[in-house]
């Protein structure tokens, strides 16, 4: 005879088994969304070609998300806060140069890893329906969340120690030109050398590590003190004797 504690918690297993499943299948309806918005654009998707994709019904979709703008803007945020995820690893490093550096590492790599939501995040036009134009649900003012705040901190940061010249006193232009730098080299990858295998086209395209490095050496180079360069490549220095 089952007892009083176990009959309590035997429907919480049972609520705990059907949370699982039901996120179980919220992942897979985001995985197929993100791939048919990748292959189609976002405006030529329905919600009923989303179930079919994973075989399921189209009406019972909307169990999950109320509409296709609920799972866009569901889609929006998991995968921005996966990408702010992936920069807060640099945070441990304690050179503002360095961490700069170390962030353009992680961008690229995101990027290039991560095909699909990299071209909804950066390179899909968005309905101009005040909801999507809002963007992904996240708090626009913490760098663990959104990846632009986690920049703008970085660059500040570097500014504050003297590793930015005195001539960009703009802190926002830097910001947006050293993005527009890892945009331009996984944008690229993205639409003119998938998988890196220098497979399409006529550009015999150089790999996508070294792009990226000669970027980040050049964007540094035009933003960053001598000085600051130089403490950081005497570190190199010292690490690798």
């Amino acid at each position: 005879m089952r007892s009083a504690s176990d009959q309590r918690s035997a429907p919480n297993l049972s609520q705990l088994r059907r949370e699982r499943e039901r996120e179980a299948m919220r992942v897979r309806i985001l995985a197929a969304a993100r791939e048919l918005f990748a292959e189609r654009g976002v405006d030529a998707v329905t919600m009923r070609a989303i179930a079919e994709r994973i075989e399921y019904s189209a009406t019972a979709i909307y169990f999950h998300f109320r509409d296709k703008e609920a799972l866009l803007r569901a889609l929006l945020t998991d995968d921005f806060r996966l990408f702010a995820a992936e920069l807060q690893k640099v945070t441990t490093i304690s050179d503002p140069v360095v961490r700069l550096r170390a962030s353009a590492k992680a961008f690229v790599e995101f990027g290039l890893t991560h095909p699909n939501h990299y071209r909804l995040m950066f390179m899909t036009p968005l309905s101009e329906d005040p909801v999507l134009a809002a963007g992904p649900a996240l708090d626009r003012h913490s760098p663990a969340e959104d990846a632009y705040t986690f920049l703008q901190t970085m660059v500040r940061e570097a500014a504050d120690a003297g590793a930015i010249k005195a001539e960009f006193k703009d802190l926002e232009l830097v910001c947006q030109v050293l993005l527009s730098g890892f945009h331009g080299i996984v944008s690229l990858q993205i639409a003119h050398n998938p998988g890196g295998q220098n497979q399409h086209g006529r550009i015999h395209w150089r790999s996508p590590s070294k792009l990226r490095d000669v970027m980040c050496d050049c964007l540094l180079a035009g933003l960053v003190t001598s000085s600051a360069i130089s403490r950081v490549q005497k570190k190199s220095r010292k690490k690798g004797s």
